[in-house]
Formats: C-alpha cells, structure tokens, sequence
C-alpha cells in the first residue's frame, strides 16, 4: 500500500511516498481503510523534530487522527464489524505507524462509530482535540450550570470544542481570540462574550466581564504568557485547565488565590498503555453532542491525500492563519 512517511526531520520536503505491506490486524485491533485525516501541531512538530524522534522508527508513517471504514477486524473484537465508519486518534506516536496511508491498523478501544452527520472529513478533524478538550471540560472542570467560564483561543483546534462542551453544560462562556473574525466565530459557536488578544489585558476583562470576581473555570490552549494569564483571571480558589505547562512559570498568584492548577495531555494514554478505553468512550459519548448538534467541527480547509496535499496541510498550519481544523482527505 501507499503512505507517506519520513526518514528524518525537516521541513515539509522531509515528506515522501513510500509502498509498505498492508497491515494485518492482532487480536483487539481493526484495519482501517483511511477516508480522512487531521493536521494537529503535534504532527508538524515530530516532521520538524522539535518533539525528539517522539519515539518512532524509520521510515515514520505521521499523523494521528483517523476518519475511515474497517475493512478487517482482529480476534476478540466485538463491538466493531467490516464496513463499520469509525473515527480515533490511533498512532503517529511513539512507533506506531499513522494515519497518512491507504490503510492502518488501530487497536479498536481507541474507536468510536463515526458521528452520523459528518462527513470523514468533518469526522477526522475532532479525535485528538476533542479528547483533549473532553478531558478537560468534562472530566477536570467540574463545571456547573452559569459558571463563567474563560477559554483560551476559542477558534482553535481544541479551543472551540472546549468552548461548545462548556456552553453544552450550561457555563456562561467567554473566549480570547485574535481578531473581529475570529471573535465572529466565535459567537457563532455559541461564545457569550469575546475578548480581543492582546489588546486587553486580564485584569481590564476580568473587571468588564466579571465585576473583578475572575472566572470559576480558565481553559487555557495556548501556553506561554497566557497560561500565566489565566492565573490572573481566575477567581479566588478558581480551577486553571492547560495542554501546555512545559515551559517556566511564576505561581505567586496561583499562591495567593488558592488556585486549583490541572494540566491535560491526551496522548499519556497511547504513550504509556493506560486508560486507553477512555479515548473510545468520549467519543462514542461526543459523537452523541454532535448528532444532536451541540458541537460541530470547526473546518478551515480541506487538503487531498496525496504528498502535496499533505505538505500544504503542513504548510497551512504551520503559517498560524487558520481558525479550526484542517483536514486531509481522499
């Protein structure tokens, strides 16, 4: 079969087409006849090599986020049959090939059925920043209904899941972004208030939006300076959820406010074998919001799966103009 790899790091010119045999599946696992996959950062990063080699072995087939039909499925499989549309986030990390091939084989507890009113595409843009954000909107933040709630970067990729999870639980829902169209976006996702990054500063939004109280619940996506930010908008023993701690930070303010501090990071789960069934039951539960449109993908543009079309992909992404998701597909 036909896939796309990397023997080394670079830019998009370290991409290649190779032929390697067709996976077969073991036992718990399915072969996917790929439809569509995702662009995360995390991908550009292991071509770039600023993640380390992220553990793969060459050639090394990237990708992550899988949208596709099964087209054999392994001994002790049950709840997945040939011809079943399924979506996960499967591999591309620590040696396990990914999803830029004409196939690939996908331990199934990492599945979900794909949600019913999507395309492929649509479908591949959500496993990996909707894990994510699920992790961090439904199982750290304890959110209840009318909470003020600041998410970070909402027209993101896992900002503007975050964001419809958290209105989907009733929060009042402001989210930082960077521009008028992006703010635009953003209410039309569901946001209740918009706040323009970096022309206003927390402690000016936090007296706008909060009457100087701070926020229940600070969803930061981005990192660096704003993760610091996001202590300054908490509330008085507020919770601060972020997917991106490494990097140094002063925690006075989180001293002094009492602040609750959870970091997330969704691929522990594929890195270290843990609580790997938990990927396939969020979205098996997120595939439910979305068929009765409580959360949609947000798609900024749809590339082919072919060697140019996934160094454009790359290309798109690695330029910081895109609002969403972008997608590959054949």
């Amino acid at each position: 079969m036909k896939a796309i790899a990397i023997n080394g790091h670079g830019d998009v010119n370290v991409l290649h087409e190779i032929e390697v045999d067709a996976p077969k599946p073991k036992r718990g696992h399915v072969v996917i006849d790929v439809k569509a996959t995702s662009v995360n950062p995390v991908d550009t990063k292991i071509r770039q090599g600023s993640e380390g080699t992220a553990g793969m072995t060459y050639p090394a087939i990237l990708h992550m986020d899988v949208s596709g039909v099964i087209s054999e499925v392994g001994e002790g499989v049950t709840n997945f049959k040939i011809g079943d549309e399924v979506y996960g986030c499967v591999g591309g990390i620590v040696g396990i090939p990914g999803t830029l091939a004409d196939k690939v084989e996908a331990d199934a507890v990492l599945l979900a059925h794909k949600p019913k009113t999507l395309s492929f595409g649509e479908a591949a843009s959500l496993p990996l920043v909707a894990i994510t954000a699920w992790e961090a909107i439904i199982g750290r933040a304890e959110i209840q209904p009318s909470d003020r709630v600041l998410v970070h970067g909402g027209t993101g990729g896992v900002g503007h899941i975050g964001l419809q999870l958290a209105k989907a639980l009733g929060a009042h829902v402001t989210t930082t972004v960077a521009d008028e169209a992006r703010a635009e976006t953003a209410k039309q996702l569901g946001a209740d208030e918009t706040v323009l990054f970096p022309t206003e500063e927390p402690k000016e939004y936090v007296e706008r939006l909060t009457n100087g109280q701070g926020f229940d619940t600070v969803f930061d996506t981005v990192g660096g300076p704003v993760l610091q930010n996001s202590l300054i908008a908490a509330k008085l023993k507020g919770h601060v959820i972020s997917t991106i701690g490494y990097a140094d930070y002063n925690l006075t303010e989180m001293h002094f406010k009492a602040l609750r501090l959870d970091l997330v990071f969704m691929a522990i789960s594929i890195i270290h074998n843990i609580d790997r069934e938990t990927h396939g039951d969020i979205l098996r539960r997120l595939a439910g919001l979305v068929d009765k449109g409580q959360v949609k993908p947000l798609i900024d543009s749809v590339f082919p799966l072919t060697l140019q079309g996934v160094k454009d992909a790359h290309t798109r992404l690695e330029s910081g103009l895109a609002t969403g998701k972008i997608v590959i597909e054949r």
